[in-house]
Parts: structure tokens; C-alpha cells; sequence
């Protein structure tokens, strides 16, 4: 890693601070005058705020920068993370189905992050395969828009579903600020 200096480097386009992801009056999460209505259009905007944020913290990195782990042992990288939350979006429709569990997308335990290799096709891959899953998931929670609705063999309550997925999303953004940070310097907003 290059030395730190107290100029900021300029990997933003924003203007009037220059140590931010985009200026304030242009950050697409930003959304000014009335919130949304109700409960479940509030959970829905918060998650899909979390989910840009992951976006805008891997934009404009290549795949090796995309792959690069944090501190040994560790395995997290960001394209690990976009991997893991791929996973996850998956597993979130099993909690909600009856059926037969889908199948991991990456194999056994941790093989989200462990298979996370410098390649352009993987960071694509990876990609395609975050949105497919979290179009599914949204798809099928669409059709349950009662936040009281208990579903899957466990019974969860959508709330708590939508809950728990704003929280991982946040959770990683929280790590993907470290790992930008470590590859370029560049902290979250």
C-alpha cells in the first residue's frame, strides 16, 4: 500500500469534499423531501440504500483489487463479500419456502470467500450472480407484503426477514469501508 498523506487522492467525483464517495447533493442514496410511507416501503428503502452502498464501495476497482483480502487469516475481500451476499440472498428464500432448499450457489462452508480468485469472469460472475439472487429474493417476498406473515418450515415473520436483511447488508458495508480503505485509501461516507 502507497503512503497516506493528509491530501486526499482524487478517486471521487465529488467536488466540495473531496474525501467523500460523491457530493452530498449527488449521492444517489441521498433522497431528499418526503420519506417513504409506511413500514414495509421504509424496510424496502433502507435495504435498497445498503445495496448501493455495497456497489458504490467496489466501483471502479479491478478484479485483483476486487479479490485482494484484508489481513491473514482472513479471507473477506470485497468480491468475497459481493460472493457472500449472493449466498445469502439465496439462503433467504429457503428460510421462506416449504420446498427443498436450493442449492449453494459456492459449494461448502466459506467457499464464498475462499473461491474469491483475481479474475475479471469471477468479479462478473459474481455480480450476475448478486443480482439474480436478490431479484429472486425480492420477487418472492413480493409476494407476501404483510409484515406479520409467518413463512418457511420455521415460521419467520417477514419483518423479521426484511430486518435481518437490511442488517447484513450494513454489517458488510461496515467491513467493505475497511477493505476500500486498505486498497486505495478511499473512506466510507
Amino acid at each position: 500500500m502507497g503512503r497516506m498523506s493528509d491530501q486526499p487522492a482524487r478517486w471521487s467525483r465529488a467536488t466540495v469534499y473531496p474525501d467523500m464517495w460523491a457530493d452530498p447533493d449527488d449521492d444517489p442514496r441521498n433522497s431528499e423531501g418526503v420519506s417513504p410511507d409506511g413500514e414495509l416501503a421504509t424496510l424496502d428503502d433502507f435495504l435498497a440504500n445498503y445495496r448501493m452502498t455495497l456497489r458504490m464501495k467496489c466501483e471502479g476497482l479491478d478484479a485483483e483489487q476486487l479479490a485482494r483480502r484484508s489481513v491473514p487469516p482472513s479471507t473477506m475481500s470485497l468480491l468475497g463479500l459481493v460472493r457472500h451476499l449472493a449466498e445469502v440472498e439465496r439462503d433467504w428464500r429457503n428460510w421462506i419456502s416449504d420446498g427443498d432448499p436450493l442449492p449453494k450457489l459456492y459449494g461448502a462452508r466459506d467457499a464464498d470467500f475462499d473461491g474469491a480468485v483475481a479474475e475479471q469472469a469471477e468479479a462478473d460472475a459474481a455480480y450476475s450472480a448478486l443480482e439474480r439472487e436478490q431479484a429472486a429474493t425480492d420477487a418472492a417476498l413480493a409476494e407476501h407484503p404483510d409484515l406479520g406473515e409467518r413463512l418457511g418450515r420455521d415460521g419467520i415473520a417477514v419483518r423479521e426477514l426484511m430486518v435481518h436483511r437490511i442488517e447484513e447488508y450494513a454489517r458488510h458495508c461496515g467491513h467493505a469501508d475497511l477493505l476500500r480503505e486498505c486498497i486505495d485509501g478511499r473512506v466510507g461516507q
